[in-house]
């Protein structure tokens, strides 16, 4: 949770395409960001793989009116909804796009490709059908909101103990990292989003740095099974939380959607 995950961006800017609040070469250069190219595969009529602009035109056609983002986890189908086979794709690539007005999903397949010194990245969209029903798990952004203050609360007082909050030259140096990145590109969602989600989702990408700055920082003051123990029961629900923010964020606007907030 260190990066806006690539579904976050392409639901985002896809959502703020489809609503005529950017221009279709404006939501290609957010959504591929640092990547060199997205294509997508498994389009309908279709039958290679075909650029970001002309597929989301193609989805728009086939009655896209929203994108929503799922994060799976093992034994949490976060944002998911079935059949099958596509939550296991979701939850091997640990993320995905789900389509609202028409039954598609779309995970990412992340290659490296280039000669060493000159790696760069290119992703491929599978395009695969889902089930149209509620998706697992995503609360609504107050509710989002609450169980992040709370989550904090609850661990905050345990990380500390264990001396895994994050400290030290290497943590310090990540935060500012996270601080500079955020203060370089104020536009956390793309256009469109409401001011709480955008709140919500930099305090959740917040969370999440802290938790990997957790885990990536050893046992921390934890030297026992026992306190170890602690350290994982404390950091677990943290990530979890943080993790359903995150997909209340970006999918905030097809949620007013449906309840006919716009």
């Amino acid at each position: 949770m260190l990066s806006e995950p690539r579904s976050g961006r392409l639901a985002a800017w896809g959502n703020a395409l489809l609503a005529g609040l950017v221009s279709p070469d404006d939501a290609v250069l957010a959504i591929v960001g640092e990547d060199a190219v997205h294509r997508v595969e498994g389009l309908p009529g279709e039958s290679a793989p075909v650029g970001l602009t002309l597929a989301l035109g193609r989805l728009r056609a086939l009655g896209v009116t929203g994108l929503r983002i799922a994060l799976p986890a093992p034994g949490h189908p976060l944002g998911l909804s079935g059949p099958p086979e596509f939550n296991a794709r979701a939850l091997e690539a640990e993320e995905a796009v789900v389509c609202f007005g028409a039954a598609f999903g779309l995970v990412p397949e992340v290659y490296e490709a280039g000669p060493e010194g000159d790696v760069h990245v290119e992703v491929v969209w599978h395009v695969l059908p889902v089930r149209e029903a509620p998706p697992a798990d995503v609360p609504s952004l107050g509710e989002a909101e609450r169980e992040l203050a709370e989550a904090l609360r609850d661990a905050t007082e345990v990380l500390s103990k264990l001396d895994v909050a994050g400290s030290g030259p290497v943590a310090e140096a990540a935060i500012d990292a996270y601080r500079a990145r955020a203060e370089r590109g104020r536009e956390v969602l793309a256009p469109g989003y409401p001011p709480r989600a955008v709140r919500v989702l930099e305090l959740a990408q917040r969370v999440g740095l802290l938790v990997s700055l957790a885990y990536d920082n050893g046992h921390g003051g934890a030297v026992s099974s026992s306190e170890m123990g602690a350290r994982s029961a404390a950091l677990r629900p943290v990530e979890r939380t943080a993790r359903r923010a995150q997909v209340a964020a970006y999918n905030s606007i097809v949620e007013e959607r449906e309840r006919g907030v716009r």
